[in-house]
């Protein structure tokens, strides 16, 4: 789950594989694969990077879940996932 903010101000949080598309309108709609829209306070790109960061976590815990299953100490995962190149990205307060 990534979160947002609606563009009247409280936080919600959104499933980004059931975003379908996001437009510039100039305000952020994202549109839901269900055709639910929110109108969002981030920015398009804010937004893309979000999903991008949500997604980079999910193959990363998924490579420790193998490391560790398959017997790599959970320390040795980590230091494996630290040689990855995802980044962190820190939401903006506002």
């Amino acid at each position: 789950m990534i979160l947002l903010t609606r563009l009247n101000g409280p936080v919600f949080a959104l499933n980004p594989d059931l975003v379908e598309r996001a437009d510039c309108t100039p305000d952020t709609v994202v549109t839901l694969v269900d055709g639910t829209k929110y109108l969002i306070a981030e920015s398009l790109p804010e937004l893309v990077a979000l999903i991008r960061q949500y997604r980079a976590q999910v193959v990363v815990d998924a490579q420790q879940l193998v490391g560790q299953t398959s017997g790599e100490r959970a320390e040795d995962a980590r230091e494996r996932v630290k040689e990855t190149n995802v980044v962190q990205l820190h939401r903006r307060e506002r």
